[in-house]
């Protein structure tokens, strides 16, 4: 026990056992206090706010009626388990989360055996659930299995390709549809609009009741709510009032040894018990630091330059403006991709497809066929999603899908899930795709033009956060395919002669670095096609070449720079760095790119050191260099 003042309850409760201990009648009483202690908590360190607060009671009550860790509890994303964090011995720590060395932003398996399966992206839990379920089956085993999903989750197609084997396998789980009409943005979709339906027919008080479903062709699946989810073979219950504890306990104490697939459908509200974050579940999805009383957020610095996300907004407006065949496509990102504007102005040819990467791609490739300009705004991480769908329906076609990935490099916080750490790898090696990386956000905009004016896949790969602060044209004109630029030139002070071939983000570090050294910077723009004569240009004026990329170093730009040298059998040294052969996790982007050297004074040591070791003096002395 420990105590905590103010929180009587809340002190005693280490693990899920004392939680058991607990006297049914008194359960409420801590859901107010541990709501309490994450406003007081998250307004003091940020983080992700109103999912939590919506999920207080399932937590308490999953953790009641299960035996938890035996039994298996699955969460989705994740981004709503610090209620189940914190009954879960890692209270004390919370104010840690997220920050570097902290608790996992996520469920992380190697942080807690409570957390039975790490997480980050979506519509996870259902499949890993089944597998435990089966895994159970084969061992002999009665633990149970619950998945938590949310109706942002379930749009996604991986949730029903669980649904669909867990059912055929009559597994022994429980799957619970977390429904509070929110993924980060509103919910979209017909599953959507067919709740919203159901819950006015119930007369239930529900978020729902917000947002007017489409009009229905017919009424005829009321009658049988849970029709769709018993034609995957599962056993639909509910819906539930996800806050009423007693009658949610009961319900999970009825379900817990029911055997076959269950599905118990509980409703919630986002932001639940802080009056500001009900009525704006956006707004306060991921916070900074606010004041716990009346929810208001610190006074925003004027920031000296527009973000990336900013900078596409705008331009995908003005694109949009220009020319009636741009449309815009997000899987359920409009605020974080920038396109709440853009969903303003041009509704009907803005297109929300929900959590649904693959679909998005593909959505893209069709409306290509049918000659609009489709814009795909996705983050890089959310982009490993639909990667067949790249290849298989995007590239092989050859069609002019342009993809604006926001989050390219280390992202912080979020960590390992959620860096866009492979991008330039994974995206090089696609036949027909142009790559391109912006190291301001002029270039930004003429990068993206540049993809609208081809008649071919392309991808623009740009960073969260703010730009350099560099002026910007009223027209973006295209830029010539392939080609690079010196944006510094060496003064001949120093020997051996060294130049930084910089991809995106990374050319301001690297004319930080370059001003030490008097190293020449060439900011590559293209990462396909790589601009070979510049390239080779700079391997015949210099010592050593640095490829330098906030990207997999296995892989990425600088391994098709060491192609186009090894092509044309140049022997001149040559540097690559970027991302270490390893996850990395979280923490700030600043405190990351210090850790694994890709910060100013780790591109100088990492030179440093190459300068100074033997065969670079033997290719000095083997060329004639002085």
């Amino acid at each position: 026990m420990t105590d905590i003042p103010g929180y009587a309850l809340l002190g005693r409760i280490q693990t899920p056992d004392d939680l058991r201990k607990l006297p049914a009648d008194e359960l409420p009483a801590l859901a107010v206090e541990m709501r309490r202690y994450l406003i007081e908590t998250l307004g003091r360190i940020g983080g992700h706010f109103a999912a939590n607060l919506g999920t207080v009671e399932l937590s308490l009550a999953l953790h009641v009626c299960f035996d938890t860790p035996y039994d298996r509890v699955v969460w989705d994303v994740g981004h709503q388990a610090y209620p189940h964090k914190i009954l879960t011995g890692r209270r004390e720590r919370l104010e840690t989360i997220r920050k570097l060395g902290g608790l996992a932003p996520f469920c992380h398996r190697a942080e807690s055996e409570y957390d039975t399966f790490g997480v980050g992206h979506s519509s996870t839990s259902i499949s890993a659930a089944a597998g435990m379920a089966a895994g159970a089956r084969l061992k002999g085993e009665p633990r149970r299995v619950v998945a938590v999903i949310g109706d942002g989750g379930m749009t996604a197609g991986m949730a029903f390709e669980g649904l669909n084997h867990a059912g055929h396998l009559g597994l022994d789980m429980l799957v619970i549809y977390n429904d509070n009409d929110m993924s980060i943005s509103e919910n979209v979709g017909a599953l959507r609009d067919h709740s919203a339906r159901l819950m006015q027919k119930l007369g239930l008080t529900a978020p729902h009741h917000a947002r007017a479903p489409q009009a229905a062709h017919n009424e005829a699946h009321l009658e049988h709510p849970g029709a769709l989810f018993e034609t995957f073979g599962f056993t639909y219950s509910g819906p539930v009032d996800g806050h009423d504890l007693p009658s949610l306990t009961a319900t999970l104490e009825r379900l817990r040894n029911a055997k076959g697939p269950q599905l118990l459908h509980v409703v919630t509200t986002k932001g639940k018990g802080f009056e500001p974050a009900e009525a704006d579940p956006i707004k306060y999805h991921g916070i900074t630091q606010f004041d716990p009383v009346t929810g208001a957020f610190p006074a925003k610095k004027a920031a000296a330059a527009p973000t990336y996300t900013q900078v596409f907004g705008d331009w995908l407006c003005q694109a949009a403006a220009a020319d009636p065949l741009v449309v815009g496509i997000t899987p359920a990102m409009r605020e974080g991709s920038g396109l709440v504007e853009f969903s303003k102005r041009f509704p009907d040819r803005y297109f929300d497809v929900g959590i649904a990467e693959q679909h998005a791609v593909t959505l893209a490739a069709g409306l290509a066929c049918e000659e609009l300009k489709p814009v795909c705004a996705i983050y890089s991480t959310f982009l490993q999603r639909g990667y067949d769908q790249l290849i298989h329906d995007v590239a092989i076609q050859n069609l002019p899908v342009v993809f604006a990935i926001d989050r390219g490099g280390l992202v912080g916080a979020d960590g390992a899930t959620h860096h866009g750490a492979f991008d330039l790898s994974y995206l090089r090696c696609i036949p027909n795709m142009v790559v391109m990386a912006p190291s301001d956000e002029n270039e930004c905009r003429r990068m993206l033009s540049t993809g609208v004016a081809l008649n071919q896949p392309s991808a623009v790969r740009y960073p969260r956060g703010n730009g350099t602060g560099v002026a910007l044209d009223a027209e973006p004109k295209p830029l010539a395919v392939g080609k690079g630029r010196i944006v510094r030139e060496a003064h001949g002070r120093r020997r051996p002669r060294v130049a930084i071939l910089a991809f995106g983000a990374m050319v301001q570090p690297a004319l930080e670095a370059a001003e030490i050294l008097d190293a020449v910077v060439a900011d590559m723009r293209f990462v396909k096609p790589l601009d070979a004569e510049l390239i080779l240009e700079l391997a015949n004026e210099n010592d050593l070449l640095v490829t330098l990329e906030d990207n997999a170093r296995l892989g990425g730009a600088g391994s098709g720079v060491n192609e186009v040298l090894v092509a044309q059998h140049h022997t001149v040294p040559v540097l690559n760095l970027g991302l270490p052969d390893h996850f990395i996790e979280h923490g700030t982007r600043e405190e990351l790119l210090a850790q694994i050297g890709l910060d100013t004074a780790g591109i100088l040591r990492a030179i440093q050191k190459r300068l100074r070791s033997r065969d670079l003096d033997d290719a000095k002395r083997a060329t004639g260099s002085t």
